[in-house]
Formats: structure tokens, C-alpha cells, sequence
């Protein structure tokens, strides 16, 4: 029987009052995100925010706990926004939506930062087995190249397997988590390229070789093109991620087909981007969906969440769509979500 996970991309909704108090302390122009430098006073007004997402994570009878993400001014730019030998100047346009970030500029080595493994840690000291439940969250190497900006290395090659191994070396510094999972939705918005896309697999399994932890390649806007899913199946991870509210399913299906998938998968089954609420029967229909379309791969685990990152909603329509994901994990508990 496959075993449904209830889990979340992470990069969730800052609350209002931690906006209004962040505001008033770290001022309001683009020099005032964070750079990875902050005072003491900016990173301790983060620590009941962080509890507050690991509380409703729990509350809403999630499997897997991310810590939230909510330092995270340059979404997945953040580890680079944050990094010493990177010079976060210029605003681009985040994806195809209304969000910008800070153009992370690569001006040095790559070096190990740690900056992601330091909240990991604070998140894991608020759980008590972190192994068991803790999910980590990063950008995957290819998007994470494609957000920067190379003045450093001078060779897109060189600069991609750069940014494989400084997240490889992030991971390696992070606590015990059950549960890593990569961003990846440039694979989607902006494929790689034939050069690069040999190297796909290879980046992505540098990073995950980090970690005893299951990875999760996590792509939404989108279904992927065969090319890229086919270099992406090459990969050792746990499991690939699927959108099944903004992509084309008809492409992922064909892709499934052609070159099969891994023994887990990763459903994007709610809205991450829209207010409505989708309720936890309409949530199941669409994992039974997937399901029925392909019946000849019998899953070991599927994970549940929004399909992309959830910083675009409202915190209290975050926080029903927390609960009616976990509802649809347990379809057959009498939940009302």
C-alpha cells in the first residue's frame, strides 16, 4: 500500500505582525533585506515566527516539518543572497509572477557559508526527532544557477558544478532531517540548454549524496520537457515532483511513459499561488487521478503539498490549505477540511 506523506515546499507566508516588527527594525529599501550579516536583535525577532510555522505545521497534522523559511527576503536566492563572495545588487523579476529578488552576483569562491544550516539547527531544537520528521529546504543547483549571476568563474559549466558543490557542503553541515527537498522550477521556466543538461543529473546527485536523508526534486510552473526529465530520471534521489495544478499533466504523463519515474513522487495537489481552498476530497481526487493514470507503477510513498511555494498567500489561507493536505494524506479518517 502506498504510504501518503503530508509535507510542504516550506518558504511559507510571513505573518503580519512579524512584518510590522521586521519593518520598524530592518528598514525598507533593498539594503535592508537580509544579507546574512543581521544583528542580533533581526535574528532573534525571527525565533517566535519560526515556532509559530513549526506550531501550525504540527497543529495541522503535517508528516513532515520544514522550518519555514522566513528569513528568506530573495526566496530561493537566499543562500547566495546571504553568502560573503556575493554581491546581491539589482532587483529582477521572480519566475513569470509579481515577486521580485536581489540579483545574487557571484564575485568570489563559493566557500561554505552555513547560513541555512544555522535555522535548520534552531528548527531542530523545537521538534523532538527531528530524524524522523524534520524536512530541509533548498533551491536545487540548476535553479540556483539559473537566479545568479556569474562574475567569478567566467564558464556557465564550471559555474553550475560550482553551485552543486557549495550546496553539497551546505547539506553536509545540516542537522539529522528525514526529509530534504530541492526546488528546482527553472527546469521548467528555463530548461536547461544541451551543454548543461548533461550535467543535470550529476548536480543534483552531488547534492544529494550529502545527505542519509530521502530527496525530493521538487519542479512546479509546469511540466518538464522530455529532454530534461529524461537527465533528471539519472539522478539519485527518492523522488521526482509532479505539478498537477499548474502543469501539463499530458506532458508529465508522457514523460512518465516514455522513461518511467522513480519508486516515490512528490504531488503538487494544492494551489500555492490562489486563495481558494480546495477542499480534502477535491485534494484526494487528484492523487487518485495521478494514481489511476499510471497503474502500473505501484508507489512507495507519494508526498503531498502545494505546488509551489507558499509565501504568496495569506497566513490563514496557508494554514487551511496545511490542513486539508494532511486530510487528504489520511482519506480514509473522517477529517472535515
Amino acid at each position: 500500500m502506498t504510504e501518503r506523506v503530508a509535507t510542504t515546499p516550506g518558504l511559507f507566508p510571513l505573518p503580519d505582525a512579524a512584518k510590522d516588527e521586521l519593518s520598524d527594525l530592518k528598514g525598507h529599501q533593498k539594503h535592508d533585506l537580509i544579507s546574512g550579516d543581521e544583528s542580533d536583535e533581526i535574528t532573534a525577532a525571527y525565533e517566535p515566527y519560526r515556532t509559530e510555522v513549526i506550531e501550525q505545521q504540527q497543529s495541522a497534522g503535517l508528516d513532515r516539518i520544514t522550518e519555514g523559511q522566513l528569513r528568506w527576503d530573495d526566496m530561493l536566492a537566499h543562500p547566495l543572497t546571504t553568502h560573503e563572495n556575493v554581491d546581491p545588487n539589482g532587483i529582477v523579476r521572480y519566475y513569470d509572477n509579481n515577486n521580485f529578488y536581489r540579483d545574487p552576483q557571484v564575485r568570489g569562491e563559493l566557500t561554505f557559508s552555513g547560513d541555512v544550516a544555522e535555522e535548520l539547527t534552531a528548527a531542530a531544537d523545537q521538534i523532538d526527532d527531528p530524524a524522523a520528521s524534520l524536512q530541509a529546504v533548498l533551491p536545487g543547483p540548476y535553479s540556483l544557477f539559473d537566479l545568479a549571476t556569474d562574475e567569478q568563474y567566467g564558464d556557465s559549466a564550471e559555474f553550475f558544478a560550482a553551485i552543486a558543490e557549495f550546496l553539497a557542503g551546505e547539506v553536509a553541515a545540516f542537522p539529522a532531517h528525514k526529509t530534504l527537498t530541492l526546488h528546482e522550477p527553472s527546469l521548467v521556466e528555463n530548461p536547461p540548454g544541451e551543454e548543461l543538461v548533461s550535467q543535470l543529473a550529476g548536480a543534483i546527485t552531488t547534492v544529494a549524496s550529502e545527505t542519509d536523508a530521502d530527496v525530493v526534486v521538487h519542479t512546479y510552473f509546469g511540466a518538464l520537457d522530455e529532454t530534461t526529465y529524461a537527465h533528471l530520471m539519472d539522478s539519485d534521489v527518492e523522488a521526482l515532483g509532479f505539478d498537477l495544478v499548474a502543469g501539463d499533466r499530458e506532458q508529465t504523463l508522457s514523460n512518465i511513459t516514455e522513461y518511467g519515474t522513480k519508486d516515490a513522487a512528490a504531488l503538487g495537489i494544492a494551489d500555492g499561488q490562489n486563495t481558494l481552498v480546495e477542499s480534502a476530497d477535491t485534494l484526494n481526487e487528484r492523487v487518485e487521478w495521478f494514481q489511476d493514470q499510471i497503474p502500473v507503477q505501484d508507489f512507495d510513498r507519494l508526498y503531498l503539498s502545494t505546488n509551489t511555494e507558499s509565501f504568496y498567500l495569506p497566513v490563514s489561507k496557508h494554514r487551511d490549505k496545511l490542513a486539508a493536505i494532511a486530510a487528504a494524506a489520511r482519506p480514509e479518517e473522517e477529517v472535515t477540511a
